[in-house]
């Protein structure tokens, strides 16, 4: 038997004569299990709300993107490329042109992000599924078309039911800057929008999706040259296999070419997610650390109320280290019921809202309900961190308590 163990158990269940060291101890417990709910939660709801980002982006930015090095354009064609197109893991894989561009609508203009796409985005896009108006559909025989963010589409007041075309202007690479006629510097195309789709206000403001020949066009680039070619994976490749293949994909072009997944495509994002949930992290941490120094004090008054037992106990023939596991113990025993109860009901709250949808999100969301996602880790972390914080609040009036020196 665990003798420690076994009287720490019994002070911790057993009725004290002074009944004020029960509440304190009991709301050591309770403030524990609040805590520990909360970061169970509140990590949730952040996985949730991270998870409905990535899937957002995911929409218009591809699971890996092979880019240049040495300058904006290249031709995507070789050996390389028919290697990756024949990869199990390889759903499809498309070339596109992105760059910033001035638009005129009716006589309203703005600077914009136009992205070419080739005929194979224009069948699999996944932005498709996001169509407010109108249809993804960027050919009408040999009439080019185009469609446009919502958040755009309201600023300009494009509409894919009216026939009036975009006109689209971009310094011309060739011709030399006229002061006197500025205009003549620049090329210019015309597209007919056929669609409004709607992803993100970030996306929805700023992109205009048309065909990859129209920006070649437009940038006079040659026939063939792309700014980045566009892989998306099949449903369920694992982060293990997708680096994997980024990894063969980036040793076989070589040098002077860039292979991106999509934390790389935005890494600051991303990075400040991370720092976010790293925050919340931490603040909710401090907060369990103010409520767990009820234990440091319901403790201190055990030990002066049991000081007759330490008495005993020394008489006995019981060291310091003994009685000082004892109490240890049992300060931590308080705080690792409350770690107990609080994972059960944070656990528990997750489990309802992600197969239920209980409590719905206010305001015409994205989704109905407020989106968790329970994390292991996230479960494992907190268990750790509030398990440590009650042993350290254990230890200290342990340690600081005269009877033991």
């Amino acid at each position: 038997m665990n003798l420690p163990l076994f009287i720490a158990g019994r002070y911790l269940i057993a009725r004290k004569s002074h009944n004020v060291i029960n509440i304190i101890s009991a709301i050591s417990a309770v403030g524990m299990a609040v805590g520990t709910a909360a970061l169970v939660i509140i990590l949730s709801v952040y996985n949730g709300f991270d998870s409905i980002v990535t899937s957002m982006l995911g929409n218009i930015e591809p699971d890996l993107e092979i880019t240049s090095e040495k300058g904006k354009a290249f031709i995507a064609e070789g050996e390389v490329y028919d290697w990756i197109y024949d990869q199990p893991a390889v759903r499809n894989m498309s070339c596109v042109i992105t760059e910033n561009v001035f638009i005129d609508y009716e006589g309203r203009q703005s600077i914009v992000k136009a992205k070419g796409v080739d005929f194979v985005y224009e069948e699999e896009s996944p932005i498709r599924d996001h169509l407010r108006s109108g249809e993804f559909r960027l050919h009408k025989g040999d009439i080019p078309m185009a469609v446009a963010g919502s958040g755009l589409a309201y600023r300009l007041g494009i509409n894919p039911r009216f026939v009036s075309g975009i006109d689209i202007y971009y310094p011309s690479r060739t011709r030399n800057f006229s002061v006197s006629n500025p205009a003549s510097s620049l090329d210019k195309i015309t597209v007919y929008p056929s669609g409004i789709f709607s992803i993100n206000n970030d996306i929805d403001n700023e992109y205009l999706i048309l065909p990859i020949e129209k920006m070649q066009e437009l940038l006079e680039y040659e026939n063939g040259e792309v700014s980045a070619v566009e892989i998306r994976l099949e449903d369920g490749t694992s982060e293990k296999e997708l680096q994997h293949l980024r990894k063969e994909i980036s040793a076989r072009l070589g040098d002077g070419f860039k292979v991106n997944d999509r934390y790389m495509q935005n890494e600051t994002l991303y990075r400040m997610m991370k720092y976010e949930k790293l925050s919340i992290f931490m603040i909710l941490a401090f907060v369990i650390v103010i409520i767990s120094f009820n234990i440091f004090g319901s403790l201190s008054m055990l030990i002066i109320e049991k000081k007759p037992d330490i008495a005993t106990l020394r008489s006995l023939g019981a060291e310091n280290s003994l009685i000082k596991r004892i109490f240890v113990l049992e300060g931590w025993m308080i705080s690792l019921s409350g770690l107990a109860a609080g994972l059960v009901i944070g656990i528990g709250f997750v489990l309802v809202q992600q197969f239920s949808g209980l409590i719905k999100m206010p305001g015409n969301f994205v989704v109905q309900a407020y989106p968790v996602i329970l994390s292991v880790p996230d479960i494992l972390v907190t268990a750790a961190c509030v398990a440590a914080i009650g042993y350290v609040m254990a230890i200290l009036p342990v340690r600081l308590n005269r009877l033991f020196r």
